[in-house]
């Protein structure tokens, strides 16, 4: 399989590229920088791997939730690639790829908690469990203030990670029953990387989509109404 991934859904900007087995991968952070910085990821990228944009099987994209203008750069990219190259595309969650890091780095965990910052006092979140060494989601994604943040029913007598920025900046999170802080991973930022390894499954299974369906998630709708100088 060839599969192109790229996520710029926060500060970090990062691409990937699965040739022959092995990935390659270039990542920065860089707020506010995505712009000028994704494209020549992906250009080196082909250009070390040998490949053109048009032998690939897909383009996988981190669609969110995120950073309003990271989030509609990856997917308005990944149209625009798809479309000229005739490609197919997978979306994948942005909560969904810190999840899956934080799995790798705690093998033995079943369970994760993620909580992103989504500015105006609140975080997108959502639960995962881990399903074949991937992440897979336990209800529907969420933006909310962090005092509403819950975990399923089926978790109360288990333990499980917290991962994303959401739990550095809201402390309360950690007091949740049945994480402490020796099991949350705040550090965490959607990878191009995870977004590949999720999204592997789904082209194997031939689960991909037009390039017009490369569309962003954002939750929280009406961000994208605001005037331009009020975006995230």
């Amino acid at each position: 399989m060839k599969l192109l991934a790229l996520d710029t859904a926060t500060e970090n900007c990062s691409a990937a590229l699965l040739l022959g087995g092995e990935i390659a991968r270039r990542e920065q952070r860089a707020p506010r920088a995505h712009a000028a910085l994704i494209l020549p990821m992906i250009g080196e990228l082909l250009a070390d791997g040998g490949v053109t944009l048009g032998s690939l099987d897909a383009i996988a994209f981190g669609c969110g939730p995120g950073a309003f203008t990271g989030v509609r750069l990856a997917a308005s990219l990944t149209q625009g690639l798809a479309f000229g190259a005739d490609l197919p595309v997978i979306p994948i969650s942005d909560l969904r790829a810190v999840a899956q890091q934080a799995l790798e780095l705690q093998p033995a965990a079943a369970r994760v908690l993620v909580c992103n910052d989504a500015r105006m006092q609140e975080v997108y979140w959502g639960c995962f469990e881990r399903r074949l060494e991937l992440a897979a989601p336990s209800g529907v994604e969420h933006v909310s203030v962090a005092g509403q943040v819950s975990v399923p029913a089926t978790w109360a007598s288990h333990t499980f990670l917290g991962a994303g920025s959401g739990f550095a900046l809201y402390p309360l999170l950690i007091a949740l029953p049945g994480v402490g802080s020796e099991r949350v991973h705040a550090e965490l930022l959607p990878r191009a990387d995870e977004v590949l390894r999720l999204a592997l499954p789904e082209l194997g299974a031939g689960r991909v989509l037009p390039a017009e369906r490369a569309l962003p998630v954002y939750l929280r709708e009406e961000v994208a109404r605001l005037p331009p100088e009020s975006r995230i």
